[in-house]
């Protein structure tokens, strides 16, 4: 039997790694959020912030990406990218887990019984969760909500080909401003 993967993909501030890390614990399997980062970093001798930070950009822009692979090879992203799709398809041959962004959902689309999920809210819900989970920045709460957005939509495109966060690429889409974070847990759960 295969393992049972949940995938979950989410805006910036809303909730989607609460939500992760609570059904896992709920469900009583490993949830892969941060460990991810942990383990690409010791696969690929890159430090851990460089890997958070190259993991939800798209490599250097339209022009380096489109001249770099063709000139000078693979970029530092591309054999990240190559790591980070070993590690999530091992982890779901491995075991049922869930896992938090990283293009797992596209990574594990036919490779495991995976339930993908993608969280959303509106703007307000966001800005003001982000402030209380993360505390205040010099830039705005909605700019760096816009800001976070935009590079994970386009590292998910990149490597995809895929439009991050339409519906019709997730099995569930929750809004968990309307739906509140224990619900969307509960909600989840039930489909799993």
């Amino acid at each position: 039997m295969k393992n049972r993967v949940i995938t979950i993909s989410r805006e910036f501030g809303s909730g989607g790694r609460t939500i992760g890390k609570m059904l896992a614990e709920e469900l009583g399997i490993p949830c892969y959020d941060a460990e991810l980062i942990h383990k690409i970093a010791k696969e690929s001798g890159f430090t851990e912030k460089y890997i958070k930070d190259a993991g939800e950009y798209a490599p250097g822009g339209f022009l380096s990406s489109a001249f770099s692979n063709r000139i000078f090879g693979p970029t530092n992203e591309d054999y990240l990218w190559q790591i980070q799709y070993k590690i999530i398809t091992e982890l779901a041959e491995k075991e049922s887990c869930v896992i938090v962004g990283r293009c797992a959902d596209y990574i594990l689309k036919d490779k495991a019984d995976c339930l993908k999920v993608f969280i959303h809210a509106d703007m307000d819900f966001r800005a003001n969760r982000i402030v209380e989970v993360y505390g205040e920045t010099e830039e705005s709460p909605k700019q760096r909500l816009k800001s976070k957005d935009k590079r994970r939509a386009a590292y998910h495109h990149f490597y995809t080909n895929m439009k991050w966060g339409d519906s019709l690429n997730y099995d569930i889409t929750l809004d968990s401003g309307r739906v509140g974070i224990d619900k969307c847990v509960n909600l989840i759960r039930q489909l799993y």
